[in-house]
């Protein structure tokens, strides 16, 4: 790497310096100060570089930037169906069940005062099951929605390009749809949440029912989901609340091409077995020869799994 020159704009002996222990390709505008790379890799045969055999460019999509976050979402307002609103009406008390995800809406918009970074929304939709209480000991399982807001803001560049393809979409035409810029692609990753508490409020302690406002325009493939219709209303004196605990992680990717080095073909090394039939199946005597005793079954361990003898409930139970 060579660095010649006056400096100029700021590139003086110390920048050149740093150019030289890191940078791939770096080069002034102006063609009489520049620092740049002697040697540059192109696509083609190699050879002595960890035994690869060629570098090859590729499509792929490349992450700018990500994140992950633990959500304890607080008083979410529950939604039940016709028939859970009914059992509500006289239930005399509420036990956690289960919380399931069942779609999350993602948009992508930039951030108008800070050139590269776009906010993610993300509009979660959860199916709940409770346990109500009629009665002395008898509990019956009722379903509602609950739904989820949140932003994020994360880094993903900047492109000028338009992106077209032979490749037909559906519903497309011969001419060009898109002519916005080119966004990058957020991807969210969720699993179920955890159900940590649900209870009775009434329409001022709900946060959900009061701060968040009314819930509007549900999608309907998400109404969809349930048996029954989903209620609504607004004006029910009697509310449930659920709080739930959500992992998840956010990225940003967008479309690049990049060298890589290619040491082989992907040649798979195991034969395909046939499965049902006579003539396909293997000596079932061989197949329970190579199974192990399970001796954990009839000898139960002593110490759990982790190896912790005396670890205390979270929930102070015994």
């Amino acid at each position: 790497m060579l660095c010649s020159g006056t400096p100029i704009f700021g590139c003086g002996i110390d920048w050149c310096e740093r150019i030289r222990r890191g940078c791939r390709t770096f080069q002034y505008l102006n063609r009489r100060y520049s620092c740049f790379m002697a040697d540059k890799v192109a696509a083609g045969p190699v050879g002595g570089a960890n035994g690869a055999r060629e570098a090859v460019c590729i499509h792929t999509k490349k992450i700018y930037s990500s994140c992950r976050d633990k959500d304890c979402i607080e008083d979410l307002r529950f939604y039940p169906t016709a028939t859970a609103q009914s059992v509500l009406s006289t239930a005399q008390g509420l036990r956690g069940g289960s919380a399931e995800l069942i779609y999350t809406f993602v948009d992508v918009e930039p951030v108008n005062f800070n050139r590269g970074y776009y906010t993610v929304d993300m509009h979660f939709f959860y199916r709940i099951t409770l346990q109500a209480l009629n009665g002395s000991t008898r509990y019956t399982e009722i379903e509602g929605l609950a739904t989820f807001d949140k932003r994020v803001v994360l880094f993903g560049s900047e492109s000028g390009a338009k992106i077209y393809s032979s490749v037909p979409e559906a519903n497309a035409i011969d001419m060009p749809l898109n002519l916005t810029a080119n966004l990058p692609t957020a991807v969210v990753e969720v699993v179920d949440p955890m159900l940590l508490c649900a209870h009775f409020a009434d329409n001022c302690n709900c946060r959900c029912g009061c701060e968040r406002g009314t819930l509007s325009g549900v999608p309907a493939g998400i109404l969809e989901a349930f048996n029954e219709p989903i209620l609504f209303d607004e004006s029910a004196i009697r509310r449930v609340c659920v709080s739930l605990g959500q992992f998840s992680t956010v990225r940003l990717e967008r479309d690049t091409q990049l060298l890589i080095p290619v040491y082989d073909y992907c040649i798979p090394s195991n034969e395909c077995t046939l499965a049902g039939g006579d003539c396909s199946c293997e000596d079932p005597c061989r197949v329970f020869d190579a199974v192990e005793f399970p001796m954990d079954d009839f000898f139960p361990p002593a110490v759990p799994s982790g190896g912790c003898c005396n670890c205390a409930c979270p929930c102070g139970e015994k």
